[in-house]
């Protein structure tokens, strides 16, 4: 990944050099100084973005989709329930610990014909879980890589599945029941699949809604509908 200087991070996020500058001075955007002059690294600011949406409650997490959009050509691009289909879909779930539960979303994947090497996207899962596990409190955990895996995949594929008890899926012991698998083409299409599922997860009732569903069409169209009225 190259660097980039003030300037481009400016153009990309959207703000002004100004406050690029003023960021990276207070620690809150990760960059370098190269011979008195800020750098930044393009994969950490990607990660960053990640990270940002990752940390952000309701309320933010709208500024978060907007700034997303802001940085990535959204032009075209298909909703979630496109990238997630039925097929990609697991109701219930058979697995009872983290690695069952990572090979059996990376093998549902791999059924789908979208991708042609399910134990390698399954290692890349496990690698970024060990570096920060992606459960979350509200109990869903939104697996991927930590780079997209372009040379396995025909294309962004999600999965989803729904486990009928709640594991603990994270070193914390944190309890989860519902799997997301994020398998992105690229970085861009990542933050946006990323951003656009972080929101839908941040409404209680359609959680509520995906847990009473027993079977696959089911909660296919509680998904769709719930990102329906996303834009709404």
């Amino acid at each position: 990944m190259e660097d980039h200087s003030v300037a481009q991070v400016a153009a990309y996020l959207h703000v002004s050099p100004a406050q690029v500058i003023k960021m990276a001075s207070r620690g809150l955007l990760p960059g370098r100084r190269v011979g008195g002059e800020w750098v930044f690294n393009q994969a950490e600011i990607h990660h960053w973005l990640e990270e940002k949406i990752g940390a952000s409650d309701s309320e933010e997490l709208t500024k978060v989709q907007s700034m997303v959009d802001r940085v990535t050509d959204h032009s075209g691009e298909r909703i979630l329930a496109e990238l997630c289909t039925p097929e990609t879909i697991a109701v219930p779930l058979n697995a009872r610990t983290r690695g069952s539960v990572i090979r059996s979303m990376c093998d549902l994947v791999a059924k789908s014909g979208l991708m042609w090497d399910a134990p390698a996207m399954a290692e890349a899962v496990k690698a970024r879980e060990k570096m920060h596990p992606t459960a979350l409190d509200c109990g869903v955990a939104l697996l991927h890589p930590r780079r997209p895996q372009t040379s396995i995949l025909a294309d962004s594929v999600i999965a989803m599945a729904i486990s009928p008890n709640p594991l603990p899926f994270s070193d914390s012991g944190q309890l989860t029941d519902i799997f997301f698998l994020i398998c992105s083409y690229d970085d861009r299409s990542h933050l946006r699949i990323l951003a656009r599922i972080s929101r839908l997860i941040s409404d209680r009732s359609m959680l509520d809604g995906l847990r009473a569903c027993d079977s696959v069409a089911d909660a296919w169209q509680c998904f769709r509908e719930a990102e329906l009225a996303l834009d709404s």
